[in-house]
C-alpha cells in the first residue's frame, strides 16, 4: 500500500491507473477510522479496480471553538486497517501541501440543499466541505467517490456540487453503520466518558419513536416532532441543537406530510437531528417513507 503526500504524486499515480483502463474509487475521510468508513472501503474494493483512502482533518470545515485541534489523529492504526483491508493507497497530504501560501480559491454550494440542518449552527462549514472534496477530486481523479448517510447533508452538497460542476464522478452515499445499541458510529464517539456513551444512543430511540409515529400514520409533522423530542427530553445529557423533518430529495423543511415530496429518494422525508452530549455534537438521520395516500385524505377531510 502506498502512503503519498503530496497531490502532484497523486495526480502521476492516479493518471497511469486511467492509462492502464483502472476504474479507480476513492473514499475521504478525516481519519480514525470506524467500521462505517470501512464498509465504505469494501465498498470500492468491491466495485473499483484501484482504491484510495484520503486522511486528512480538513482545517477550513472546522469552524472557531470546535474540535480541530483536539481530533483523533491514529495514523498508524488507520494505515494498518486499510492495508490489511487491501486498500491501494493512502493521500494523505499535509496542510500546507492542501493549501499553500497564496491559496485563495474557495467552492460553494448553494440552494435549498444548506436550506437547514447543520447549515445555520455550522457557518463556512459547508464551503470548506466543497472547497477540499473539490481538491481531493483534482488529486484522485476518481471514477467513484464513497460518502456515509450519517452526514446526510454533506453528502448532498458533494452530490450537487459534483453535477453541477460536471466532473463525472459516481458520487455514492451507502447507509449509516451502527453499534449494536444503534449509536451511530462516529470518530467523536471517542469523547464520550462510559455514563455520555450510554446517554447518546437517546438519538437513535429518538429517530425510531418518530419513524413508528410516520408509519403508524398517527399525526402530522408536530406530532412526529412531539414523539421524537419526547424521547430527547427523557435523557438529562442531550442538549438538542436542531430538529427538522424534511424532503429527503432536496432538503427544504417540511410543514406536512401530505404535500408533495421529491421522488429523488423514493418520496421519503429525512429526520435529522444534532445533540449535544457531554458537549460533544452529535448528529443522526433517519429516512422514512411516508404512507402519502393516508395523509393526502386527511388533508382533504380537513
Amino acid at each position: 500500500m502506498l502512503i503519498i503526500g503530496n497531490p502532484r504524486n497523486q495526480q502521476e499515480l492516479s493518471g497511469r491507473w486511467r492509462r492502464a483502463g483502472k476504474r479507480i474509487g476513492l473514499v475521504p475521510t478525516m481519519g480514525s477510522l470506524h467500521e462505517g468508513h470501512m464498509s465504505l472501503v469494501r465498498a470500492s474494493l468491491r466495485s473499483c479496480d484501484r482504491t484510495v483512502v484520503s486522511i486528512f482533518v480538513n482545517p477550513i470545515q472546522f469552524g472557531p471553538g470546535e474540535d480541530l485541534a483536539k481530533y483523533p489523529r491514529p495514523f498508524i492504526r488507520d494505515c494498518a486497517l486499510l492495508r490489511k483491508a487491501g486498500v491501494d493507497a493512502v493521500f494523505h497530504p499535509s496542510p500546507s501541501a492542501m493549501y499553500p501560501p497564496g491559496f485563495s480559491t474557495s467552492v460553494e454550494v448553494s440552494g435549498t440543499v444548506l436550506s437547514g440542518l447543520c447549515s445555520p449552527f455550522r457557518p463556512g462549514h459547508f464551503r470548506g466541505v466543497a472547497t477540499v472534496v473539490a481538491k481531493l477530486f483534482n488529486s484522485v481523479r476518481p471514477d467513484a467517490a464513497y460518502f456515509g448517510a450519517k452526514d446526510f447533508q454533506q453528502a448532498e452538497v458533494v452530490r450537487r456540487m459534483a453535477a453541477d460542476l460536471d466532473m463525472g464522478i459516481d458520487v455514492r452515499v451507502l447507509p449509516i453503520v451502527r453499534e449494536k445499541d444503534g449509536l451511530a458510529m462516529s470518530s467523536r464517539n471517542a469523547y464520550l466518558s462510559k455514563t455520555g456513551r450510554y446517554a447518546a444512543t437517546v438519538l437513535y430511540r429518538a429517530l425510531r419513536a418518530g419513524r413508528d409515529k410516520i408509519v403508524s400514520q398517527e399525526g402530522d409533522i408536530r406530532a412526529v416532532k412531539r414523539a421524537i423530542r419526547g424521547v430527547l427530553g427523557r435523557e438529562p445529557l442531550a442538549r438538542v441543537e436542531y430538529l427538522e423533518i424534511s424532503d429527503a430529495g432536496t432538503l427544504e423543511p417540511l410543514s406536512s406530510l401530505g404535500g408533495r415530496v421529491s421522488p429523488t429518494f423514493g418520496g421519503r422525508v429525512l429526520m435529522a437531528l444534532a445533540v449535544r452530549v457531554e458537549g460533544t455534537r452529535l448528529i443522526d438521520n433517519m429516512c422514512v417513507r411516508v404512507p402519502l395516500g393516508r395523509y393526502r385524505r386527511q388533508i382533504r377531510r380537513k
